[in-house]
């Protein structure tokens, strides 16, 4: 087997998502001599941080992908439907099996692997759920999955004796006792938990998420960015109102809005927070007064004192003087 790989130099090019699994998977097939790459794409819901961090440790290169339009494309109508929040995991996997199959294609790999174990998510590392992100993904045959290759059927290269299977694993279920004795063989002593790093499956960030789709036409990456920070408001079904909880909030902000689009709000003469209105707002005045006054009610500006905001947007600048309205008495308007 080593000698057929030498003289083929088989090439395996795997999703990385930076944890353990994918770790092992990749030097599980290391092992057999095989080149392993990694791929990992990167949106607003999710970073490839964790697979640089893998990479570096492992000195597995790694290519980074992003994916906005595309995923945001799959995201507002996946065939699959949701899981328990936004989360689309089932055809999020397949595209990115599809996009990562694009990759093998165009620079000569042979397949494509990820960390995925048989059974150790109830919803998308099922059996038919597998199966459904290799048909959906248009690379069934293609795609293998090193830590339970042996409890699933036989891969086009395992086929081809590209891949050694008896060197594959059988692991299934939701222990990581066997992922942790293997980390420990392979010398690898920090990796991050199995679970997080995505957005869509946060409560709070996908009834954002929800909100924005429900009430404006188009968003940017940057204001989906924006979902990740501060408090949010519903001001109007055109008018949204976000308003930032800290100082670095405040910058975070700050850094993601766009004077072409947004429309930014600050207290003057009172520390207060860095506020702002996105895209597609209703141009009222008096829409504009309540969101300078919610502005001024998380100030330190006394309830009892007209308080200058200064509005920043696509017209220029201007100043206007409201009475700050108390956060108890807006606590309706919250997007939770």
């Amino acid at each position: 087997m080593d000698d057929i790989q030498q003289e083929k130099n088989i090439r395996g090019l795997g999703l990385c998502s930076g944890g353990l699994d994918s770790i092992l998977s990749a030097l599980v097939l290391k092992d057999q001599g095989i080149d392993v790459t990694w791929i990992c794409f990167e949106t607003p819901f999710f970073s490839a941080d964790k697979a640089r961090q893998a990479a570096r440790v492992t000195g597995i290169p790694l290519i980074v992908r992003p994916i906005f339009p595309r995923y945001l494309e799959m995201l507002k109508d996946p065939p699959a439907g949701y899981g328990q929040h936004m989360n689309p995991c089932m055809d999020c996997h397949a595209l990115m099996f599809k996009l990562a199959g694009e990759t093998m294609r165009t620079e000569g790999f042979d397949f494509l692997f990820s960390g995925e174990v048989l059974g150790q998510r109830p919803m998308s590392q099922t059996y038919p759920s597998l199966r459904y992100v290799a048909k959906k993904s248009g690379m069934d045959g293609y795609i293998v999955r090193p830590l339970s290759a042996r409890r699933l059927p036989e891969s086009i290269p395992e086929k081809a004796g590209r891949i050694d299977r008896d060197r594959l694993l059988d692991l299934s279920g939701r222990s990581r006792k066997p992922q942790m004795q293997m980390a420990a063989r392979y010398g690898i002593t920090t990796y991050p938990a199995p679970a997080g790093g995505c957005l869509l499956t946060d409560k709070g960030y996908s009834r954002r998420l929800r909100d924005i789709f429900d009430h404006q036409a188009d968003y940017t990456e940057a204001e989906l960015h924006l979902l990740k920070y501060g408090r949010h408001l519903r001001l109007s079904p055109r008018t949204k109102l976000i308003v930032g909880r800290t100082r670095t909030e405040n910058e975070q902000i700050e850094s993601l809005v766009d004077p072409r689009r947004h429309t930014m709000l600050k207290t003057m003469g009172w520390p207060g927070p860095t506020a702002v209105i996105p895209a597609g707002h209703d141009t009222e005045a008096s829409v504009l007064d309540r969101a300078a006054a919610i502005c001024a009610g998380y100030s330190k500006a006394p309830g009892d004192t007209r308080v200058d905001v200064r509005i920043t947007g696509l017209e220029g600048h201007r100043i206007i003087k409201v009475l700050p309205v108390a956060p108890a008495e807006i606590r309706d308007l919250l997007i939770h």
